[in-house]
């Protein structure tokens, strides 16, 4: 069994809304139970990002508003989006007494700690794959995240 087949595995116990569940074979065991608490003592492994898309703005509608509204979505066609490469619970700190990995403004490179993504028990750390400065957070801090799912927005300039 291979990590995409563990991650689709974890996303459907998550949708599912069962709280536990057990897999056995031959040559692995995998017991997956949702609700999971922020443990500082687990361990932590890490996970380079999975690769980097463009945001694609939406066409443009005709507006009676005024025009910075309408201008934010084509702002941010520049900007590539960081995506979660797991489900699990997204942490902004490495532990609760340490400070954010990464705020609004801070410069990133690639292998730049980001956020931890807690599945199983397990702290994930997420790195940058890529250089640039930290535009938004899209997710709270201690919030559920899907597979695939925009953590943060990053402007490559």
């Amino acid at each position: 069994m291979d990590i995409r087949e563990i991650q689709q595995l974890i996303k459907f116990v998550a949708k599912s809304g069962a709280s536990e569940v057990k897999l056995e074979t031959d040559d692995i065991k995998i017991t997956i139970k949702t609700g999971g608490t922020y443990v500082p003592e687990a361990e932590v492994v890490t996970y380079t990002q999975s690769p980097v898309q463009m945001i694609q703005a939406a066409p443009a509608a005709p507006a009676a508003t005024p025009a910075a509204p309408a201008a934010a979505p084509a702002e941010e066609a520049k900007y590539v989006t960081i995506k979660s490469p797991m489900i699990g619970t997204f942490y902004r700190k490495s532990s609760p007494d340490k400070p954010n990995l990464v705020d609004v403004g801070s410069e990133i490179k690639p292998g730049s700690p980001l956020c931890v993504v807690e599945a199983m028990k397990l702290f994930n750390e997420i790195e940058a794959e890529i250089s640039g400065k930290i535009v938004k957070v899209l997710v709270d801090d201690a919030s559920p995240v899907e597979f695939d799912q925009p953590l943060f927005l990053v402007d490559p300039a």
